[in-house]
């Protein structure tokens, strides 16, 4: 078989590829003898056709069978025997398949980038620290508590989170418009919900009184209609309500699930959610860190198959958030070319580091992924038996494994600083 390759950009090929023609009349031979043997034609016992019969009845369809396989096995051989890496399918326009003549044909295709990967000893990232303090898990329980707020009915003035539930009629320049009138709304003082004039105008308010209160809508208010107007508002007060923070005791603990150890098992309960959560936040944060350092320390070529293949693949993860129903809904691809090129080039860094430093996916990193993606939901033990029994999703849950234990190895032998944080911080938590 002959074959020559030239290049035709960066990381594109063009293969010209020659199968002896003797190579292809003997596959044919081959396959025309074994059908011989079960074809069953009208005149002849089954397997006793002569060969010439099964030519004449099979020849066309053989050859066409032949030929197609002949191109792929051939360009296989083709690019191993050139030490060719394809990032493809490749482009196949055959020259001459005419039966009795050699086998011609152009592939081109683009090749994976040849990977060169900066010491790891110069990169410099920032590995972010914190811990899970017993302050922290005081203002968790401290939330906790205020999701189950109760609140109890005062004859006293309303104030700053207290509740209340008005009947209001709202009009501008005299006339009703629609959203403007409500029954029995509750309303938490000070949260922001309501418009800040009309919270301000019910402080103070007491049980069956009633007010009139002007109230501005903002320039930019959602209700376009109503954007930068005056409003009137006649509210009558229909009931004023205190909060009350539900006691920490049994009862509370009962309503999370806690049933023996009472209020130092919640905490501790409380205690392992949160350093599990701290946990994944610090390995995505420091994950991204470390991926942004590799990249932006290795440039390297991205052959357009395989930008594009990863373009398709994330319109389909966010048609899939999104609920869409079919492609006319799919997001453009511009904004995603830049975020595909970053997965493509990471990918193909990362397993060039995993090839070259022969890391070996650890069975017990894998599991504790699959631990972790699984937690979060109701029956976590169906969920993980699901995982194990689909073989493409724990091929999912492998690669993420040793993607983890990729960026382990960086950080043990990059320069790497430490920047304590918190909870607070990095949860967005505010208690």
């Amino acid at each position: 078989m002959q074959v020559s390759v030239e290049s035709i950009g960066k990381l594109e090929r063009r293969m010209q590829v020659q199968v002896p023609a003797e190579r292809v009349s003997k596959e044919i031979a081959t396959r025309l003898k074994e059908l011989s043997r079960t074809a069953r034609l009208k005149g002849f016992r089954p397997g006793k056709a002569p060969l010439t019969v099964i030519r004449q009845q099979f020849g066309q369809q053989v050859h066409r069978e032949v030929i197609g396989e002949l191109l792929q096995s051939s360009f296989s051989e083709a690019v191993t025997q050139n030490q060719l890496a394809p990032a493809g399918s490749p482009r196949i326009e055959p020259q001459s398949v005419a039966e009795g003549q050699d086998l011609t044909y152009v592939a081109t295709f683009e090749v994976l980038p040849e990977v060169t990967l900066r010491p790891f000893e110069s990169l410099e990232i920032e590995r972010i620290t914190a811990e899970v303090t017993e302050a922290d898990i005081d203002a968790m329980i401290e939330r906790l508590r205020k999701q189950q707020m109760k609140y109890a009915a005062v004859t006293r003035a309303a104030a700053s989170g207290d509740k209340v539930a008005v009947n209001f009629d709202g009009s501008i320049d005299g006339t009703a418009f629609a959203g403007g009138k409500g029954e029995n709304v509750a309303i938490i003082l000070g949260e922001g919900r309501m418009l800040a004039q009309l919270e301000q105008g019910l402080m103070g308010a007491a049980a069956g009184a009633t007010r009139e209160l002007g109230v501005d809508f903002p320039a930019d208010y959602r209700a376009t209609e109503l954007a930068g107007k005056h409003a009137t508002f006649k509210v009558e007060v229909k009931s004023v309500e205190e909060p009350a923070l539900p006691a920490l005791d049994e009862e509370f603990c009962k309503s999370f699930g806690v049933t023996e150890g009472g209020l130092a098992q919640l905490r501790q309960d409380v205690a392992a959610n949160m350093r599990r959560e701290l946990d994944q936040a610090l390995r995505n944060r420091n994950k991204t860190a470390v991926m942004e350092k590799l990249y932006q320390a290795n440039p390297i070529e991205v052959p357009n198959a395989l930008l594009e293949t990863q373009v398709r693949n994330m319109q389909v993860e966010i048609m899939r958030r999104t609920g869409a129903k079919d492609v006319s809904q799919a997001p453009a691809r511009e904004p995603l070319l830049e975020p595909a090129r970053r997965r493509v080039a990471l990918g193909l860094l990362v397993n060039d580091l995993i090839r070259r430093e022969q890391i070996v996916l650890d069975p017990a990193r894998s599991n504790a992924r699959l631990d972790e993606m699984v937690g979060a939901y109701g029956d976590a033990a169906a969920l993980k038996r699901a995982y194990l029994q689909n073989a493409d999703a724990m091929r999912q849950v492998q690669s993420l494994a040793l993607e983890d234990q990729a960026v382990d190895w960086i950080l043990a032998h990059a320069k790497v600083h430490q920047r304590p944080s918190t909870f607070k911080e990095l949860m967005n938590f505010d208690g």
